[in-house]
């Protein structure tokens, strides 16, 4: 039996707590879980070694983030002999059958060194409809797979290519994590995902979706989750850390200065100003974008301290 290792970040979790680690218990395949809470103020840290004792909880007194907390639970699965790292988000849990059904489309998988993440179908927490986050990435993929053509023809295969989902339910084999490594600190809290795959992608993996195997992740059913968050410079930084992308000062140069530049030509002044304030900031990032690159471009465990296991 595979040693499966679940993973899961937790601040302020009470909401989903039970439904979460109970279903773990429910799994007809055996789970351990390494949870890393990030300085809960509502009673989950104190929850979960109450009414979940199997489950190895790390208290952080601070929030490291999702990225850095998550990178703690993979070095702590890996100390432990993991070959399957189950990442999950705290609001979030599996079926009784969903790591069975994961199990099938991996061991039957032609080359399993193709194999970057795979990941089941995420249903939104009415158990009813799909994420509707995870049913726009499927949407955008025809390319790739007509999942939902089989889907209307009952002939859905056992497993199709994907090129993205995001983090809240990803199963890693060891390969992926002694190949890729961990998510990258540059980034605190959104876009750790969207780095990651960049990387399997750029080392020639691939993202496996499992049609067969379900879970819920009752994440909010909108498209505004980063409103909060300068969603372009996100994209930008994304853009300039991948490995495929080629980046220095001069293509940065290019980006903004014509752009301000016309700008004042139009006596749009706030506009320019916004845009030279955005120029700076990316000045003030350059050298630790370049080092990360430098990072990134190698394969093995990057971000992870595991060499000595």
């Amino acid at each position: 039996m595979p040693k499966i290792y679940f993973i899961i970040v937790t601040y302020n979790a009470m909401n989903w707590a039970e439904k979460c680690f109970t279903s773990l218990r429910h799994s007809s395949v055996p789970v351990h879980c390494i949870v890393i809470d990030n300085g809960s103020t509502d009673g989950t840290q104190e929850y979960i070694a109450g009414y979940f004792p199997e489950v190895e909880l790390i208290r952080s007194k601070e929030n490291l983030g999702f990225g850095k907390a998550n990178n703690i639970g993979i070095e702590q699965a890996y100390r432990n002999g993991a070959d399957f790292f189950y990442l999950m988000n705290q609001d979030a849990w599996i079926y009784e059958n969903s790591l069975e059904k994961l199990l099938e489309v991996y061991h039957s998988y032609p080359d399993k060194k193709e194999i970057g993440i795979l990941s089941p179908m995420h249903m939104d927490g009415t158990e009813k409809k799909l994420d509707i986050f995870f049913e726009r990435y499927l949407a955008r993929n025809t390319h790739f797979n007509r999942i939902f053509s089989d889907a209307f023809e009952n002939t859905l295969q056992q497993s199709y290519e994907i090129d993205f989902v995001n983090a809240a339910h990803w199963f890693l084999p060891r390969r992926t994590i002694e190949e890729i490594g961990g998510f990258n600190p540059y980034f605190f809290h959104y876009s750790e995902d969207y780095e990651y795959v960049q990387r399997i992608s750029f080392f020639g993996k691939k993202i496996i979706i499992c049609p067969r195997s379900k879970v819920v992740h009752d994440g909010r059913q909108d498209f505004n989750k980063t409103a909060h968050i300068d969603a372009l410079r996100v994209q930008r930084e994304q853009r300039y850390l991948n490995p495929a992308y080629d980046f220095d000062k001069k293509i940065m140069n290019r980006e903004f200065i014509p752009k301000m530049i016309k700008q004042m030509l139009m006596l749009k002044y706030s506009a320019a100003f916004n845009t030279w304030r955005e120029y700076r900031y990316q000045c003030s990032k350059f050298h630790e974008i370049i080092h990360f690159r430098s990072v990134l471009k190698n394969t093995g465990p990057s971000f992870l301290n595991i060499l000595n296991n």
